[in-house]
């Protein structure tokens, strides 16, 4: 039938280096990585783009792992089985270092920075798996307070190998990490935990329940629990030293709006071996250093999160017309286009700024840049997603053109590691206490005086806000104050590494006030920029 010709559709977005196409990570790395690093990256971006990979992804997302209480003859095993695709990722993962390597490294490798740049790419082609490969690399830091037993774990943590299989760590070539914080009366409250660990020997035993259980099928886990001297952090393995499993009941796994390839369950711990991590009763300050990671991963994960949907629907304007020209040509659309790209430009850099600071050892400025990041980045990812997903209409709602998942993963990393209001109060808090933490972020911030009479007057009110923090409104404002911080964080660093466009049409629509309450209200003064962000955003 002639009305069924097809005309005017976009071909499929595959095959694209997505490293080598994104000049915010091309650049990072010759700014602050090596330059010996990008063939491996760019064979990395290559392969998330692939035809082989995004039917992986696929299968993975839509054939959901599946909990197994029991064997065939009714034995406990408490196993989950995941499609074979979610393993191929997780082999793909590993193998590429995106785990715990970068902290074996030496220091002046750029590794963390290297391995910030592959998470980011990596996580384009599917952002559920990269859970557990989150939390093996976040995991070090907190097991470094043990020296023992950092010097047995951390090198299976550090393995390009992968091996799925339950097994004794010394029997492994490599490892992940899960962690188990949350239960049912605390949520985001960990001091309400009511796990108890009682002394056993030279080890403890876990008693009680952990409402999410992040990636139950990893070796072993980072749990709070009670003690008579309050909260500690204990190592959990999977499977013990001599074979048998560690009694560890799964009691279901949950029902996701999205990272639906990864596994979330519930656990009940009954006698569950387990050894003290860092000084009894301080385990809330050992695995912060763990949440700290994981937090840099949640903004690393968020603007990889933006960038696709951004790539996606410029790939879509770009090859579909309307009214009589291509999308990406019509004036409103490339409004929209623009503004999704300084978003997703702003959120990347920042995400690399802080990966290099990790490289160079600059924990004060992590500290407080970090929880900016996760703050701000996390709760602008799932409106630009939205937004980018409209820009397909009604195609992007449809589950093969891949924006919808993109969409179910999106409120994810702002919930995860403290939701919104615990991160702005820890950042808060990070204000009134951490006067290193605030002069470091000042220092950065320095840098970019001179670019602008809007820039220079939103860094002096740096003070100001310190000084609200400190008021009895604080708790109240706390979002706000936040906002302002990491507006201002992402402007100085655009303004100092990005072009001037991008730079002065942030700084117009983000500080200024240059902008509506929605994406695509930049205004006339942006219009001489649209096409240079675009071009950077994606070359043709």
């Amino acid at each position: 039938m002639r009305t069924h010709d097809v005309t005017n559709t976009v071909p499929d977005f595959v095959g694209q280096d997505l490293f080598g196409s994104d000049a915010v990570l091309t650049e990072s790395l010759d700014r602050w990585g090596r330059a010996a690093d990008a063939a491996e990256l760019s064979a990395l971006g290559r392969r998330a783009n692939s035809v082989v990979t995004l039917d992986l992804a696929d299968r993975a997302e839509r054939h959901s792992p599946v909990l197994r209480t029991h064997d065939r003859r009714g034995e406990r095993i408490d196993e989950i089985d995941f499609d074979p695709a979610y393993h191929q990722l997780m082999t793909v993962a590993v193998g590429a270092g995106l785990t715990a390597e970068p902290w074996t490294a030496p220091a002046e490798s750029g590794a963390h920075l290297r391995r910030a740049i592959g998470f980011h790419v990596w996580s384009q082609a599917e952002a559920g798996h990269l859970c557990p490969i989150s939390m093996t690399y976040a995991a070090v830091p907190a097991l470094r307070s043990t020296p023992a037993l950092a010097e047995v774990v951390v090198p299976k943590l550090a393995s390009r190998v992968y091996e799925a299989q339950l097994a004794p760590l010394a029997a492994k070539g490599g490892a992940t990490m899960g962690m188990g914080m949350t239960e049912k009366q605390g949520g985001s409250d960990v001091r309400a935990n009511a796990t108890v660990a009682v002394p056993d020997g030279d080890g403890w035993r876990l008693t009680g329940h952990k409402w999410f259980f992040s990636a139950p099928m990893s070796d072993a886990f980072l749990v709070l629990a009670q003690t008579t001297a309050g909260v500690g952090c204990f190592y959990v393995p999977r499977v013990l030293a001599d074979g048998t499993r560690n009694p560890l009941a799964l009691q279901r796994l949950k029902d996701k709006l999205g990272n639906r390839a990864n596994a979330s369950s519930e656990v009940e711990f009954d006698g569950t071996r387990a050894e003290l991590v860092g000084e009894e009763g301080r385990g809330i300050r050992t695995i912060i250093d763990m949440v700290a990671s994981t937090r840099l991963d949640c903004i690393l994960g968020s603007s990889a999160t933006m960038r696709q949907a951004l790539v996606r629907a410029l790939w879509h304007a770009s090859h579909r017309s309307a009214f009589g020209a291509k999308l990406v040509d019509q004036p409103l659309m490339r409004n929209v286009l623009a503004d999704l790209a300084l978003e997703s430009e702003a959120a990347t850099l920042l995400g690399m700024r802080l990966a290099a600071a990790v490289d160079d050892g600059d924990t004060e400025f992590t500290r407080l840049g970090v929880a900016l990041g996760k703050f701000w980045v996390c709760k602008r990812t799932p409106i630009m997603v939205a937004e980018a997903l409209e820009c397909l209409g009604g195609n992007g709602y449809v589950e093969e053109n891949g924006l919808a998942r993109l969409y179910r993963d999106a409120p994810l990393n702002s919930i995860w590691e403290g939701s919104g209001n615990v991160n702005a109060l820890d950042v808060v808090r990070a204000l009134t206490r951490e006067p290193a933490s605030i002069a470091a972020v000042g220092k950065e911030l320095a840098m970019a005086r001179g670019h602008s009479t809007t820039l220079d007057e939103a860094i002096d009110e740096v003070d100001h806000l310190v000084a609200l923090a400190h008021s009895p409104d604080a708790p109240f404002i706390a979002r706000r104050l936040v906002e302002r911080l990491a507006l201002t964080l992402q402007a100085a660093l655009l303004v100092q590494h990005s072009p001037s466009e991008v730079a002065d049409a942030f700084v117009a629509s983000r500080l200024a006030g240059d902008h509506g309450g929605s994406f695509g209200t930049l205004g006339a003064g942006s219009t001489a920029y649209a096409a240079k962000i675009l071009d950077r955003a994606f070359p043709a």
